[in-house]
Order: C-alpha cells, then structure tokens, then sequence
C-alpha cells in the first residue's frame, strides 16, 4: 500500500507539473510581426525559402540573428468593470543580418539586399538592428528616422563594412534615448555629426570610422557622461579639437586618426584618467611638441601620433606609464636622442615606432631589456655607434627590428646584417698600430718624395680607421 500511495503521489506531481506548464504557456508572436519577419529576409535574400525553412512560429524557431523576447503589457480589458488586464506578449527584439562566421551565422545578405521599410515601422520593441556586408552592390539610401517614433526601445544599431549604404548622417540618428551603441564603419555616410547626438545620454560607444563625414567635432559631444569609445577615423574632419572633449571622464578610447584636425592637442585631455587607446595620427596638429600631460595618464596603453610634425624631443615622461604596450612616433619630426628611460619603464612594451623622424645619437641599449617587445621600428634616422642587442634578442624580433636608413649605425658580424647596416670591424684599429711600427725604420730609407708619399698614406689609413669606428 506504501509503494501504491507513493507512485499516486508522484502521478499527482507530475499531472500538476503539466497542466501548470500548459496554463502557462509561452504566447505566440503576432501574426503581423511574423510576416514582417519573413518580408525583411526577403528583402535581405530573397533566394532563400525562408517561409519553408522557417514555418513555425518564430519566437521558438528562428534564424540565428532574429530574437524574440516576452513582455508584459496592459491591455483594454473585456470586463467593464476594470479598464486594463495584464497581458503576456512576444516580439522581435534583435534583428541581425549577414553572416560573419559558423560561430555567428547570421542570415546571409545577397548583393542585391535593400533595406525593406518595414525594419522602421513593425518592429515596437527592436532594440538590436545589425547589418554586415549586406549592401555592397546595389544603392540603398540612408533611411531618414530622424522625425519618426522609430528606436524608442533601441538600444544598437550597427552597420558595418555596407560601401553602398550611402546618405546622412542626420537622417538616421533619431530619437534614440536608449541607444547605447551607434557602429557605422566602413559605409558610404556622409555629412557632419548633428548637435542631437548630444541628447542620447544612454550612449556607450560611437563608432562612426571610414565614412565621408566632415566637418568638426561638436561640443555638444561632452554631455555624453557614459562614454567609453569615441572612433571618428578615417573620415574628413577637420578643425580644432575642442576641449570640452576632456569632459568625458568614462571613456576608454579615442581615436580620431587620419582626418584634417589641426591646432594643438587638447590639454584637457589630461582629465580623461581611465584613458586606454588614444590614437590622434596622421592629423595637421601643430609644431607644439609631444604633449607633455600624457607622462600624468597612468592607465595609458597605446599611444599613437604618427604623422603629426609635432616637432621637439622625446620627452622624458614614462616613469609613470609602465603598462604601454604600443607606441607610435612615427614621421613627427622628432630631434635629439632616444631616451634610455623608455627601456627602463616600458616593461610591457610589445611595439615601437620611432621610424622617418631627425633622431640621432646611440641606440639605447635598454631597450634590449624589453621582455615583450616583438616589433621595433628606427628606419631612416640619424642614429649612429653600434647595435647594443645581443643574438637573442635580435633573433626573437627578426624582420620587425628595422634598422635601415641610418648610415652610421653598425652591427657585430655575429648578429648578421641587420637591415642592411654595416659591420662594425674593430681590427682596422689594431691593424693600423702594427703598420705603423713595422714601417717606421723602412720609411726613413726612403726618398724625401716616396717619405711624404708614404706618411700621406698612412694618413689615410688612419682617417679611414676614423670613420669605421663613428659607423
């Protein structure tokens, strides 16, 4: 009788786990965003049977890249007697297209995709709209959402490496009070950056690289408190920084290389103290020098100037920022010597460009120390003595330890030719001693003609001597 009083009590259990499970039921997604789903594939490729492949609902099946999620939400209630029910509803949260790896297979764009409206108008709860090489072929405009309800509950909207993705900028930044991610890089946008973008105080990341965007950086910019990543590379920018760019005291990168900025570099971007990545290269900055704040932004770890002639020495500022591990100095018009300070602090450097600059002096030989060092660049300088690595350490860096350029550098035998420099021949110098002894009683036999022949000579033996030690 136990055993049978147990068994009912577990069929009991199980009955009730059921119909609890069935009362509870996950709801449907509304037929009208379905065939909006199935209307934007199509419109993304419309080679795939996507209703065939796909015709359950898609809230428990669906394409990789198109999530549902469930809400709660209040609705006019049948019952006079009370105004609103809650009711449990799906929708489409995130839409992703084209395909990026077997790890993010996304719907594949074909290179006819165009941008169905739809995207803007069915989709009340989208808080994730992604785009990757889906228009590469066929002209598809920038929509302008700038004035619709569109992206109340947009949180990212990403378009990447789209070159026919082409319109304003201003038309698709819209009322987007939830976006913390705007990604538009490498598509064919184009004009300034509105004042509105201000106003998405949500905002985490903006990534705007490799358009045609121009025009300045506006101030507006600086009330962006959560700020982490700033990227306006590679567009057509221009004028001064402002310094109100030092009020966005969150962020971890700037990069706002090769563009048309000139003026100086912003002091107040010294405030910036959870700084990782700045990147200002290939820029019109000023013949101001290297700013002297950056020795005062210890979470520092890559620096970037190349290509601004900002002129002056390296200065002697790394005492304070040992967690570099890139630098980029190249083609700055920098003078003077190497500081050996860098080889002292720089413990975790793993790259270093000094290339195109008016250097000069010797190779410090600290820098041999640098444990993760793996690429270092000193062509086409006016450095000078010899090499001061060992084997090791040359041979660990091979072809990334770029020497060429700088004609009075030499190198020991035992490292090889290192950038084609020449040999460092300590012999000349004791072969020169022994000529001299062995030929001083033979030169007074001579004729007074073959004695100063033969003492001008030797002259040059000796300034030959000269200029093998200064290589």
């Amino acid at each position: 009788m136990a055993k049978l009083s147990s068994f009912s009590t577990f069929l009991f259990f199980i009955t009730l786990v059921y119909f609890l499970a069935v009362s509870h039921q996950q709801p449907l997604l509304n037929s009208a965003e379905q065939e909006s789903v199935y209307e934007v594939l199509s419109s993304i490729n419309s080679a795939i049977p996507w209703r065939t492949l796909f015709p359950d609902d898609l809230c428990l099946s669906a394409p990789h890249g198109v999530v549902c999620d469930y809400f709660v939400e209040q609705q006019n209630s049948r019952n006079v007697s009370s105004s609103t029910d809650p009711v449990e509803t799906a929708h489409i949260t995130e839409l992703s297209f084209g395909y990026v790896s077997d790890y993010t297979p996304n719907p594949p764009c074909s290179p006819n995709s165009t941008l169905n409206p739809l995207l803007f108008t069915s989709f009340k709860f989208l808080r994730k709209l992604f785009f990757y090489k889906c228009f590469t072929e066929t002209p598809v405009s920038v929509p302008n959402v700038s004035l619709s309800s569109f992206g109340a509950t947009l949180e990212e909207l990403v378009f990447i490496e789209n070159p026919a993705f082409i319109g304003s900028l201003s038309g698709i930044i819209g009322n987007f009070t939830n976006l913390r991610r705007l990604v538009l890089t490498g598509n064919g946008v184009y004009g300034n950056i509105p004042d509105v973008i201000g106003d998405l105080l949500s905002m985490e990341e903006i990534t705007l690289s490799r358009n045609q965007l121009a025009g300045g950086v506006p101030s507006s910019l600086a009330k962006l408190k959560k700020l982490r990543v700033l990227d306006l590379s590679q567009n057509h920018f221009d004028g001064t920084v402002p310094e109100s760019i030092g009020n966005l005291s969150q962020i971890l990168k700037l990069d706002l290389s090769s563009n048309g900025f000139f003026g100086k570099i912003p002091h107040s971007l010294v405030n910036l103290q959870s700084l990782e990545f700045l990147d200002l290269s290939f820029n019109h900055f000023g013949n101001v020098g290297v700013p002297l704040f950056l020795g005062e932004m210890p979470r520092l770890r890559e620096i970037y100037l190349s290509g601004n002639l900002l002129g002056g020495h390296i200065p002697e500022i790394w005492e304070k920022l040992g967690g570099i591990s890139g630098i980029g100095f190249s083609n700055m018009g920098l003078v003077g010597k190497i500081p050996s300070s860098m080889g002292v602090h720089l413990r975790n450097l793993c790259y270093l460009r000094l290339d195109n600059n008016n250097l000069e002096g010797k190779v410090p030989e600290e820098l041999g120390f640098l444990e993760f060092v793996n690429e270092i660049n000193l062509e086409n300088n006016n450095l000078s003595g010899k090499i001061p690595f060992t084997a090791n350490f040359t041979a660990k860096i091979g072809e990334k330890l770029k020497l060429k350029g700088n004609s009075r550098l030499c190198v020991d035998q035992d490292l090889g030719n290192l950038g084609q420099l020449h040999f460092c021949n300590k012999s000349k110098i004791a072969n020169s001693a022994l000529f001299k002894q062995s030929n001083t009683n033979s030169a007074s036999s001579l004729s007074p003609v073959l004695q100063v022949l033969s003492s001008f000579s030797y002259g040059l033996l000796i300034l030959g001597s000269y200029f093998c030690l200064l290589w």
